[in-house]
């Protein structure tokens, strides 16, 4: 706009000085600026008619990948002379390699194609539209429009390998899995020992018990296996996340999501996800490949954020889990927390707790100081009171350090199953 106002200020004042001093000489040198303006509204672009198309190498990826977006522009109008086309990429997208902008002569019916690469750490990205701004060699007469091209791009946190973990809640389904069901029936481990019955195999009796009552024979009983309901919840409060560098609390708790649900999901139990922070984000439960798949689109979704309703844990919809079920949270826990927790318990479902370290991150992020390390000191002997809190309320807890594998502080927390002793003849 600047540039055509300037000729158009200098025409309008030479002929006004050249008219009002009767000066030809002034009056000739508005007819070279008179002919720029000319030609340049003359090869200016006219009524803009564009349509773009895209395509992704790959619209879901994990972490780290690269990804190729194809962006194709078909002029359906008159030629353009001069052609600026600027993709508008999401927030959160970073360039690899290639450019997301090009300038180019199009004509009538022809097409612009644009290629470059992409890369994320985590998210859900969706391609909106292309910035098109048509001019003449000139510079004088511009067009801008926006057009559609969409897209969608996932990029999906990678869960790392991890071993069963051990869960025991009180109530499972009716499917063989690798969960005890508390009842005796055919499975691996030893539940009890009941009076024979017909039909029994042999080597299930137990024939040291069966000596000391001539007149009955007694069989092992081992404790039935089946699949259970597991509900995942990942703290995405604003205060559970501390970053230093590149490294965020947070995406170490999304990874151990991830790989949490890779697990259950494995041993064929149907998972459930609640992401609670800014707000409430649900996925119902499901089995199998198809929920893993709307459970990793979820965490690669996931944000941290503040909110002063679910600031605390006293908000978390119960409802949503089944009743009796296994919870599953993943956090770095706040004494606040305690209260909820206890209520879950008391409510009838099993609580296990995932705890990222946030106090070796903290201490990372402030340095190396005596005042540091004091603070430190402090905060892991008030952590270890509230984890001596939650045991005797019958939670248990994964202290992971984030540095270390997940599967070895599962490990190293869960251990072996416990299992309860059985009764022989129905007595004690």
């Amino acid at each position: 706009m600047r540039r055509r106002t300037l000729p158009l200020i200098l025409v309008y004042a030479l002929l006004l000085i050249g008219l009002a001093s009767l000066n030809g000489a002034l009056i000739a040198l508005v007819l070279p600026l008179t002919v720029y303006l000319a030609a340049a509204l003359l090869y200016g672009p006219g009524q803009l008619k564009l349509r773009a198309s895209r395509s992704l190498s790959d619209d879901r990826v994990h972490g780290g990948q690269a990804v190729t977006v194809h962006l194709k522009l078909v002029n359906e109008g008159g030629n353009l002379e001069e052609v600026l086309v600027q993709d508008l990429l999401p927030p959160g997208l970073r360039v690899v390699d290639g450019e997301t902008s090009m300038v180019a002569t199009l004509r009538s019916g022809g097409t612009l194609a644009l290629s470059y690469q992409v890369q994320a750490r985590r998210g859900g990205f969706r391609f909106d539209q292309v910035r098109v701004t048509a001019g003449e060699r000139f510079g004088l007469f511009h067009r801008h429009v926006s057009v559609s091209a969409p897209g969608e791009l996932f990029v999906l946190p990678q869960p790392r390998p991890l071993k069963r973990v051990a869960i025991r809640p009180l109530r499972t389904r009716g499917y063989a899995g690798p969960v005890p069901a508390r009842q005796g029936g055919s499975g691996t481990d030893f539940f009890g020992v009941r009076e024979y019955q017909v039909g029994d195999p042999r080597r299930w009796i137990n024939w040291r018990i069966s000596a000391r009552h001539p007149r009955s024979l007694f069989s092992n009983e081992f404790e039935q296996e089946r699949i259970a309901d597991v509900g995942l919840i990942l703290d995405a409060r604003s205060r559970s996340d501390v970053r230093v560098g590149e490294q965020s609390l947070f995406e170490h708790a999304v990874q151990a999501t991830a790989s949490l649900a890779e697990a259950f999901l494995g041993d064929g139990n149907r998972v459930g996800l609640l992401i609670y922070g800014r707000v409430l984000d649900w996925t119902f439960p499901g089995y199998g490949k198809v929920q893993r798949e709307r459970i990793l689109r979820a965490l690669a979704r996931a944000r941290t954020g503040e909110s002063q309703v679910f600031d605390h844990l006293s908000y978390l919809p119960t409802r949503f889990f089944p009743a009796q079920s296994q919870v599953v949270l993943v956090s770095p826990l706040w004494p606040d927390d305690l209260a909820m927790l206890v209520r879950l318990r008391a409510r009838g479902y099993q609580v296990l707790v995932v705890r990222p370290d946030l106090i070796e991150l903290e201490v990372m992020t402030l340095g190396a100081d005596p005042a540091v390390e004091l603070a430190a000191r402090i905060a892991r002997v008030e952590w270890l009171l509230l984890v001596q809190r939650l045991r005797r309320a019958g939670i248990r807890v994964v202290d992971w350090k984030v540095e270390e594998p997940l599967d070895l502080a599962v490990y190293r927390s869960l251990g072996r199953r416990i299992h309860r002793p059985g009764l022989v003849g129905g007595r004690p």
